[in-house]
């Protein structure tokens, strides 16, 4: 493909492609994106030559559960208020849960 051919399939002048490879100006936000999508690569790679590496993290639900009892146990940096807010968002999470494999 040419460098013209390129430049029609993207709506940019080949004015443009010159002034961005010599620094004189930038792609738009929506231009850079065209091109990630025109050669089929992602955005990371087309800015800084280097695919993004996901991080994962495996984590087990055991680290969160909590005896809510003891919520006002935590080095007394929690108030009677504080434990209730947060008794009550774990009920919230448990009826979202229920609601969730109930398929509603």
């Amino acid at each position: 493909m040419t460098k013209k051919d390129f430049c029609q399939e993207l709506g940019i002048s080949t004015g443009n492609l010159g002034d961005w490879k010599r620094g004189k100006s930038t792609p738009s936000t929506n231009k850079l994106i065209e091109i990630s999508a025109f050669f089929d690569t992602s955005l990371d790679w087309l800015l800084t030559g280097r695919e993004r590496t996901p991080y994962q993290i495996h984590e087990s639900m055991e680290a969160y559960v909590a005896d809510v009892t003891k919520l006002g146990e935590m080095g007394g940096k929690l108030t009677p208020v504080e434990a209730a807010f947060i008794q009550e968002y774990l009920e919230f999470v448990q009826y979202r849960r229920e609601k969730k494999k109930g398929g509603n």
